[in-house]
């Protein structure tokens, strides 16, 4: 074996003597046998974020409007794929909401299984996001929340897809990708100069974000009030993680919303400008109309 191989083999040995048996149904898909690529995209990744803007600093921004609108655009057709799939095999299929275990569903565990690679393998596509922001000198938009939610969910989907690809993980994935048909809609179509105008439910994205959390959470905690055969660790660790999204989130619509309103109140009541309470019509405040877009939650 070479040291490659050898590393894996071992790290496979300790992960699986920590976690427990694997799901047998995954074996030799994609990304998934071993847990070293997994890591070390995330690892390229994060030093793409610490080294791109360095990089970047005396070089113009690139536009890449053209790339940016098949990108997004192709990311809503694939949450929306997924979303539907899931939503309708959940439905046809008899799952639990209150708790489903994850081999009892026959050919729906089969169908969320397909479904959840995707949504694991849509995670690594979703780092392209913060490299966008890195070639149009946006900084400012790539915050902790933007890197923590973007780095952790490829890991912790690698773990899911390897011990509980279906069953009780559906739920906050189809939620989730119905948010992500929202916002990557948006960012999309905002990409077209002429589109912006019509382009209402930005200020909106972070509400059903939260609110996405606190579906997530509700529904998990009643897998422990009334367990299945899911395993309750999976259960307390999604709480966990559900928990610290939903404070970060909830500080960053604070500061982006809330904080800002005021602002602009005082503006108002200063100057008397009706201009400076014209709200987010266009997705661009009015103070960042020249310099840069809003920061996005995501």
């Amino acid at each position: 074996r070479s040291e490659m191989e050898t590393f894996n083999y071992k790290l496979n040995m300790y992960i699986d003597s920590w976690m427990g048996p694997r799901d047998e149904r995954v074996q030799g898909w994609l990304l998934l046998d071993n847990y070293p690529p997994t890591f070390a995209l995330t690892v390229m990744y994060l030093l793409i974020v610490w080294m791109g803007p360095k990089y970047m600093r005396h070089r113009q921004p690139v536009s890449c409007r053209g790339l940016l609108l098949v990108y997004n655009l192709g990311l809503t057709i694939l949450s929306f794929y997924m979303f539907y799939e899931m939503v309708s095999a959940v439905w046809h299929g008899d799952y639990n909401f209150f708790c489903q275990d994850t081999h009892s569903a026959g050919e729906t565990d089969t169908k969320i299984i397909n479904v959840l690679w995707w949504y694991y393998f849509s995670k690594l596509i979703e780092f392209m996001d913060t490299f966008f922001f890195i070639l149009r000198k946006n900084n400012h938009q790539i915050t902790f929340l933007h890197i923590y939610h973007h780095a952790s969910m490829l890991n912790i989907w690698w773990f899911v897809m390897n011990w509980v690809p279906c069953g009780h993980s559906y739920f906050g994935a189809s939620l989730n990708s119905f948010i992500h048909v929202l916002m990557y809609s948006y960012y999309g179509l905002s990409a077209v100069p002429a589109l912006r105008p019509y382009l209402w439910w930005k200020k909106y994205i972070t509400q059903v974000q939260l609110i996405q959390f606190f579906l997530t959470m509700s529904q998990t905690i009643c897998a422990v009030i009334w367990p299945c055969d899911f395993p309750r660790g999976w259960l307390y660790f999604q709480i966990f993680y559900v928990i610290t999204l939903i404070a970060l989130f909830s500080n960053f619509y604070i500061q982006t919303y809330k904080k800002h309103l005021v602002s602009q109140k005082k503006e108002y009541h200063q100057n008397g400008s009706v201009a400076s309470l014209n709200g987010h019509v266009n997705g661009v405040t009015p103070t960042e109309t020249i310099t840069h877009r809003k920061v996005r939650g995501d």
